[in-house]
């Protein structure tokens, strides 16, 4: 049985490099959950873990249909309500929404039947909302960030120079795709992909 491995068959979608491109993408379907904290606060924690709680169970039902698939990569939007830049802004007042990709052959009946199992059995916290959700951003402007998650202003300044260069206009909230994982991976080698829709 071969396994889906979305970094090797989807390699725009995690390709970038050191200066901004201007990419076109397909629609993707996600695990998602959503919340307002500071990535330090138990909540986005917390969300975190119900993601992958559900993310695994899910993968394991689908290689029990011969359908196996490499966990994916784990994004996330943030935005400000208020109109100022998130990177400015007091990190209590941050939105986000942590996101899962998943395969096209995951069905959105199999993910309430599978969640609905994970919170039974205590891998999905109780007060944690995940829906599944379909996104397509278009064109998206997006850059290679390298090093710590708290020094991503020259990187966003280097996208949003390339976007008014374009003519183009950001249409939607800042994404941050996660190459590395934090937990294994030195900080000054941490590897993440920065995002912005654009029209």
């Amino acid at each position: 049985m071969s396994k889906l491995d979305f970094v090797k068959t989807e390699k725009d979608y995690y390709s970038a490099k050191a200066q901004p491109a201007l990419v076109e993408l397909g629609a993707y379907q996600y695990i998602t959950s959503q919340g307002n904290s500071a990535p330090e606060d138990p909540a986005f924690t917390q969300a975190i873990g119900s993601l992958y709680g559900l993310a695994y169970p899910l993968k394991f039902a689908y290689k029990g249909m011969d359908k196996d698939f490499t966990m994916p990569k784990m994004e996330a939007y943030w935005w400000m309500e208020k109109d100022i830049p998130f990177e400015e802004a007091v990190r209590t007042d941050w939105h986000w929404k942590l996101m899962i990709p998943m395969p096209d052959f995951v069905e959105e009946s199999e993910f309430q039947k599978v969640l609905e199992s994970a919170r039974e059995k205590g891998k999905v916290h109780k007060e944690t909302t995940i829906n599944f959700e379909a996104i397509h951003e278009d064109k998206v402007v997006q850059v290679l960030h390298l090093g710590s998650y708290e020094e991503e202003k020259e990187s966003i300044g280097k996208v949003m120079d390339f976007i008014e260069e374009q003519g183009l206009e950001v249409n939607g909230h800042h994404r941050e795709i996660y190459l590395s994982d934090p937990m294994k991976t030195a900080t000054e080698k941490l590897r993440t992909i920065l995002r912005y829709a654009v029209k």
